[in-house]
């Protein structure tokens, strides 16, 4: 039983750390994504040139 409780004492802390880390990062990873989002669509619409496909 002791050597349980010093696992998850052990191992507790790294996860209250990757929680806490994917909880400040995943909003961040969210308003990334909707940039790159963005982008893209402003990459397509500037390769559409009078109606035309311009290929890189």
């Amino acid at each position: 039983m002791d050597e349980l409780v010093k696992l998850i004492s052990n191992i507790g802390f790294p996860i209250a750390v990757s929680v806490y880390l994917l909880t400040i990062f995943g909003g961040k990873l969210d308003r990334m994504q909707a940039s790159l989002d963005r982008l893209a669509d402003l990459i397509e619409s500037a390769l559409h040139i009078n109606g035309s496909v311009v290929t890189p």
